[in-house]
């Protein structure tokens, strides 16, 4: 033993943490699994090969990967969408260009998304959740869309006050919610349980003890709940559609996974991550999902944290949950069959609400709002259009708005009274802020001498500066005195 604690020094600390992790992944891996229209099995698979074939790999030493309430809604969708059997090709594929960006070394340039898109991506994936789960709360089927999820909330809420069940149901999902958002005003030693865990325990002995009618979690086991893709899901691939839910797993995984790293480095001293390999690393365990026919997986910020806060030093915690979450799937099947399904709504809409960044919105509309205004529009058009669009219209609103902030000029007209008028632009001079310019320079006296001072410009485009030269021998043409044009000296 004293070998062995030599050898890892960092053991004992590792291997506590690694039990929260594992306490804290349990509930949420099943909960993810059942949200998404999957065997809860499937929750847990995704959860022990992040543990196992994630955590063994280089990148970031103490996030924790595995199902994640981010790529909920679009899971759900594509299983809709494409069936359950083509969910293990849509995740290799994912994990294979996950594999085929960490190698072209593209992991760091997901740092250069705009935070505003990510945050509202999260947010909008935090208002369907929340939506679609008080229907699972209640017991009740919800609506396909984002926007039918809210719209038809209040007929759900007439059809839960005329049933006794849906009532039972919806109070059990709203009693695992209020725990989870008590305990941690709990003392200290109470929260050594995690909440998520307490609440879905209390949940389930209230509903044993009291014999609550409420739908529980189906049980397949987890042999027959892995299915690896076949020939047939395969020929799925030949549908154009699959490509662009392929390419949004990829990008919103990885961009979750890379902001969760750049997250959990600012929580410690150790190893900064290394993107493009953790980038791989994600990509291999979708790769090993994908050939289980498993959920996708990201690295999240929950789960890191609490290993963080744990105490964890090496990866050696996360490979361990990962190993604690095999020996349940393994041993304890039948538990999971215990599970009421409105305890798990509870807790997912507990994790939707803490995706929706509220604070960050308020801070970004005192400061910038042009970012705050990215954030919110990005968030609405996951709701109302779908995930992918949502983000792309958030990705093409960030870069209108970093392109109209590069093109940002000012001319300032000095007149001395005496002499030629002093016209001084600044700033960037680009082709989308032209009109404007020309609109001022033309605007200026034609009896009197001009001096155009171009030195105060950051940027000149071939077009801005082809247009000034134009205004200016068109002005000394027309008018009475000359234009001079001082451009920088090259």
């Amino acid at each position: 033993m004293t070998t062995v604690i030599s050898r890892f020094p960092h053991l004992r600390r590792d291997l506590a943490a690694s039990l929260v992790v594992f306490l804290v992944a349990l509930p949420l891996c099943v909960g993810v699994a059942v949200a998404s229209g999957v065997p809860a099995e499937l929750g847990l698979v995704t959860g022990i090969v992040g543990g196992i074939v994630t955590g063994l790999l280089p990148g970031s030493s103490l996030q924790v990967s595995g199902p994640a309430a981010g790529l909920t809604v679009l899971v759900l969708e594509a299983v809709h969408t494409f069936g359950l059997p083509a969910l293990g090709v849509l995740v290799l594929a994912t994990g294979l260009l996950q594999l085929a960006m960490g190698a072209l070394r593209l992991g760091r340039w997901f740092r250069a998304i705009s935070v505003s898109v990510v945050e509202g991506m999260l947010a909008g994936i935090g208002l369907v959740i929340i939506a679609g789960q008080l229907y699972a709360a209640a017991g009740l089927a919800a609506p396909a869309s984002g926007l039918g999820k809210i719209a038809g909330l209040p007929g759900a809420l007439v059809d839960v006050l005329g049933s006794a069940e849906a009532l039972v149901s919806l109070a059990v999902g709203a009693g695992t919610v209020a725990v989870l958002v008590l305990w941690p005003r709990l003392p200290r030693r109470a929260r050594a349980v995690p909440g998520a865990l307490a609440a879905v325990l209390l949940a389930t002995l209230a509903a044993l003890v009291l014999d609550l009618p409420v739908a529980t979690v189906r049980v397949q086991g987890l042999f027959d709940a892995v299915q690896p893709p076949g020939t047939e899901a395969f020929g799925a691939l030949a549908n154009p559609a699959l490509y662009g839910t392929i390419l949004a797993f990829a990008l919103i995984a990885s961009a979750e996974s890379l902001f969760s790293a750049a997250a959990v480095d600012r929580l410690h001293d150790g190893p900064r991550t290394r993107y493009d390999q953790e980038l791989m690393a994600q990509g291999a365990g979708n790769t090993v999902c994908g050939l289980l026919g498993a959920l996708p997986m990201t690295a999240v910020i929950v789960r890191s944290s609490a290993n963080v806060q744990a105490g964890a030093r090496t990866k050696a915690s996360r490979v361990l949950h990962g190993v604690w979450l095999l020996l349940f799937a393994a041993l304890l099947p039948a538990a999971l069959a215990l599970i009421p399904l409105p305890a798990l709504a509870g807790v997912l809409v507990h994790a939707g609400w803490k995706l929706i960044p509220f604070r960050q919105v308020a801070a970004l509309w005192r400061t910038h709002r042009g970012e705050a205004l990215i954030l919110v529009v990005t968030a609405v058009s996951i709701v109302a259009v779908n995930m992918f669009e949502g983000v792309l219209i958030g990705l093409a609103l960030s870069v209108v708005k970093t392109a109209w902030q590069a093109s940002h000029v000012k001319l300032e007209v000095v007149d001395k009274g005496a002499g030629p008028l002093q016209a001084h632009l600044t700033g960037n001079a680009t082709f989308l802020r032209l009109p404007r310019i020309l609109d001022s320079l033309e605007a200026l006296p034609r009896d009197r001498p001009v001096e155009l001072h171009l030195s105060g410009l950051h940027h000149l485009d071939h077009a801005c500066r082809t247009a000034l030269l134009g205004w200016a021998e068109r002005h000394s043409t027309a008018g009475t005195a000359p234009v001079k044009v001082m451009e920088p000296a090259p």
